[in-house]
């Protein structure tokens, strides 16, 4: 049985190069998905999953990322004056629902030294979560709540699973392994990002990871790879062989809100949801949708 999960590592640090010109000055986590900056859904799951701390490994010009979970005077004390409850409802729940702090990637390393920028908030003894903010999951119960419960039942460090597109195995760290009935596989073996006649399965890793504080010993040993960078998944393939990795198909809706297409989809779920935004959504579709028939 795995001890309790109260964690959360968010790497955040990267330039959002698939959005540019829209993140030249705009970190793509504050990009809008409704009403919401993509980071707050992310926070919200961490919330809703039982999460106490967020660590967000951050770069420069990210300083919006912890502001927007701060106390804004300025704007609260203007909606407050104005009687405006509804706004303000919406903004000072902010900066109390969970503790939030920053640790500053100077240099961009990698994702797999972009977690291990977070050891002196959590130890080797810990366990903890890791978000990936591009990868935005909708379901009915908490893709990270999802995925902390397979650690709990197992004891083991567990990631999020999603069958892959024929000829998009490249895209992905590729799994296979033992399946162990339902949606959960006993990890075997990973292999980053393979061409696809090299794919050992159609079973690609995404962006929920449940990790053993122990990651951190394997992070400091992998050694730079492409570009310098020290990958993550070296380093799972270590914690894999010596300790045990469960991988999960979670019952969610991932969408990949890192390039364009991912977060107009989005965008049209959140919409589709609010009876309201849905008839108003139909009703501008309409014409376009009967043009194509």
């Amino acid at each position: 049985m795995g001890a309790k999960v109260t964690k959360a590592v968010i790497p955040a640090a990267g330039l959002g190069t698939r959005m540019l010109p829209a993140t030249k000055a705009v970190p793509k986590e504050m990009l809008p998905i409704g009403r919401k900056p993509a980071l707050q859904w992310i926070v919200e799951e961490c919330v809703a999953s039982g999460i106490e701390l967020v660590i967000l490994i951050t770069g420069r010009y990210k300083g919006a990322l912890q502001d927007h979970f701060d106390v804004a005077y300025e704007v609260e004390d203007t909606l407050r004056l104005a009687e405006k409850s509804e706004l303000l409802d919406r903004v000072t729940p902010l900066s109390e629902m969970v503790d939030v702090v920053s640790i500053r990637q100077h240099r961009a390393l990698g994702l797999g030294h972009a977690v291990a920028c977070a050891e002196p908030l959590i130890g080797k003894d810990e366990s903890f979560a890791v978000l990936l903010p591009d990868d935005i999951m909708f379901g009915k119960t908490p893709a990270m709540r999802q995925l902390i419960d397979v650690y709990t039942e197992t004891g083991l460090g567990a990631f999020s699973l999603v069958e892959v597109p024929p000829g998009s195995e490249s895209m992905y760290g590729i799994v296979s392994g033992e399946h162990l009935g339902g949606q959960r596989y006993r990890v075997r073996s990973m292999v980053e990002k393979p061409q696809p006649k090299d794919a050992p399965s159609n079973l690609g890793i995404v962006g929920r990871y449940v990790l053993p504080g122990t990651v951190f010993d394997y992070l400091a040993d992998t050694k730079p790879g492409r570009g310098g960078e020290i990958q993550l998944t070296d380093a799972l393939i270590r914690l894999m062989e010596n300790e045990g990795f469960i991988g999960q198909i979670l019952d969610a809706t991932r969408f990949d809100t890192g390039e364009v297409g991912g977060l107009m989809e989005a965008n049209l779920a959140v919409a589709m949801a609010d009876p309201v935004l849905r008839q108003r959504i139909l009703k501008f579709l309409k014409p376009y949708l009967e043009g194509e028939s």
